[in-house]
């Protein structure tokens, strides 16, 4: 552990990674890529927990747009990451890593009730824990929920993995003369809508000092290496 720059970490990974090049529904190809790199740092001592999007199945906010209720809306896409967290967890442990996966809204039958110092527990015996259901409430991202778990279990970094290596200007997708920061602060990262991550995870995370490191999951080894304190990505910290 002592060469490692992070020993308790939450990564925040969206609901499309898990769908692949099919772009809906949960590719196991796909989630086995990431899943095996979440194994090799949690073999190295890193005690891990997760939060997934259910956006390759549902988005609430989507839904509401079309008319749809938004409280109950966002309750389905909750339901959602249910769904993505039990098919990480049966990647994992196919890899040999024990989990839990716990939710915000109580389903007994397939997962455990989110208790804080529960949680905790599983981490320090080396159990990656896959925080789903988001906060349990409407209104609410599974970005904050991600700030929100990575305060509570006191983790030391928010790793937030994406499908672009870093935070850019503009989209580097729709832009060529884009330029990618390699830090920018909280601040910035509100005032200039970088798009990190939703502006109350932003402002949890700015409170509270916890750093953010945005970078590509699909890149072989990103994940060590930002584990292993090198300069990967974009990291998100400093600032007012």
């Amino acid at each position: 552990m002592d060469r490692l720059r992070y020993s308790r970490i939450l990564l925040k990974l969206s609901g499309e990674a898990l769908a692949g090049e099919q772009k809906f529904g949960i590719e196991p190809k796909a989630s086995g890529i990431f899943c095996g790199e979440i194994a090799d740092i949690a073999s190295l001592g890193v005690q891990v927990a997760l939060v997934i999007g259910g956006g390759n199945i549902f988005r609430g906010m989507a839904a509401s747009e079309q008319g749809m209720d938004r409280a109950q809306a966002d309750y389905m896409g909750m339901l959602a990451t249910v769904m993505n967290a039990l098919a990480v967890q049966d990647a994992l442990e196919k890899l040999g890593c024990d989990t839990r996966v716990m939710t915000a809204i109580s389903m007994k039958e397939v997962a455990e009730p989110y208790i804080r110092r529960r949680a905790v527990r599983h981490l320090e015996k080396g159990r990656v824990v896959i925080c789903a259901a988001g906060t349990g409430n409407p209104y609410f991202t599974t970005d904050t929920a991600a700030a929100l778990r990575a305060m509570e279990l006191k983790c030391e970094a928010i790793l937030k993995a994406t499908k672009v290596d870093g935070v850019y200007d503009k989209d580097p997708r729709k832009f060529p003369d884009a330029v990618r920061y390699e830090s920018v602060t909280y601040l910035e990262t509100l005032e200039k809508r970088l798009g990190v991550m939703d502006a109350t995870a932003i402002s949890l995370a700015r409170d509270n000092r916890l750093p953010i490191i945005v970078f590509n999951l699909f890149e072989q080894g990103n994940i060590r290496r930002v584990i292993q304190g090198e300069t990967v990505g974009t990291i998100v910290e400093g600032g007012n």
